[in-house]
């Protein structure tokens, strides 16, 4: 049920084009008889005029219709057809460098191309490309190839161009890289927005809703600390958890199987295997935690390490909570973790 305080709550959401709402609740405009998504793009309207919905099918049997500009029987991040040929046109030929020729012929607008791609992917259609190229450099470079012939292979003529870009994207010049190792970032969407999954080829590292603020010094940590590579691509253990994404989602899983590699102190590492055992459908308490790992005064370093989990949902530090019952804090916004947790309260026991 939602309360006149959750509809005043959804409403200053509507306003904000707070994408931290996607899936949770949906608006029905009474004056134009359309129900949107929270980041409609549409002018807002008054409080009184609006009807909110758990669920689409909830507005749709009020007699609502979906709105023409955001789609909400879609996906929340549908990919656009644009964005979806560029793709698959650089995936036909990776070390192109891209010019305006290129655009004029596949009849594509260069500055819509990058508009949609940074709203899509958090970069330029440029900078995705550049990434990809520089993908195959270092492929290259760690079989054995020499950088001079992974420069020219990628298209750049200047050494000192190709060093600074490699740089920028890699975290190291070409010949410093050695023996690090290479993670591959993939863009996920879910019903409540899109997340990010960086993983190498055994195991799942990160997975992250887009919008949690400081994401981007998470990702720098995380490629610091594994001195790792981190390029756009797919490994099995990324595949593997958007699959598990999209069933628990659907409410047929409240278990992950994915691989999941804890980088971590010792401590933290601790309490997150611990945040595992809370079964779906329950909550827990930082003290009940601290309690648990047999270190009870600790309780404001459990809060510390579950704030520092980078493996939302996977590792479920959205069922930790206050002792007063309060829902306390979450990286992806604490409407989501409201959310997942009345979800998980819903199909726990049906599984």
């Amino acid at each position: 049920m939602i309360t006149a305080e959750m509809k005043s709550e959804y409403y200053q959401a509507l306003l904000d084009k707070n994408s931290e709402y996607e899936g949770v609740f949906f608006v029905g405009v009474k004056t134009t008889g359309v129900f949107c998504r929270p980041t409609c793009p549409a002018r807002k309207p008054k409080f009184i005029n609006c009807e909110f919905f758990d669920h689409a099918k909830q507005a749709l049997l009020a007699s609502f219709r979906p709105c023409q500009r955001c789609r909400p029987l879609s996906h929340p991040n549908h990919v656009s057809e644009l964005v979806r040929l560029l793709v698959n046109a650089v995936e036909e030929n990776p070390e192109q460098r891209w010019t305006e020729n290129d655009f004029q012929r596949l009849s594509v607008d260069a500055a819509t191309a990058r508009r949609q791609f940074k709203k899509r992917f958090g970069m330029t259609f440029v900078e995705y490309a550049r990434a990809r190229r520089m993908g195959i450099a270092l492929k290259e470079i760690r079989e054995g190839k020499a950088v001079i012939d992974a420069q020219l292979s990628t298209g750049y003529e200047s050494s000192s161009g190709f060093r600074d870009a490699f740089s920028r994207i890699m975290g190291a010049a070409p010949t410093l890289l050695g023996d690090h190792q290479v993670l591959k970032a993939s863009w996920l969407d879910t019903r409540l927005g899109p997340m990010i999954a960086i993983a190498d080829e055994e195991a799942l590292y990160l997975l992250e809703f887009i919008d949690r603020r400081g994401l981007e010094r998470e990702v720098e940590r995380l490629r610091q600390r594994t001195k790792s590579a981190i390029i756009p691509g797919s490994t099995a253990p990324i595949r593997s958890i958007e699959r598990e994404l999209e069933e628990y989602f659907d409410g047929g899983r409240t278990q992950f199987a994915t691989p999941l590699f804890l980088c971590g102190s010792p401590f933290q590492r601790m309490v997150w295997e611990h945040l595992q055992t809370i079964p779906p459908g329950h909550t827990s308490s930082y003290s009940d935690v601290a309690a648990a790992i047999g270190k009870p005064s600790a309780f404001r370093a459990v809060a510390q390490a579950n704030g520092a989990n980078q493996l939302a949902i996977v590792i479920p530090c959205h069922r930790v909570i206050n002792s007063n019952g309060d829902l306390g804090g979450y990286g992806g916004g604490l409407s989501r973790k409201r959310w997942l947790l009345h979800h998980e309260k819903e199909t726990s026991h049906l599984l």
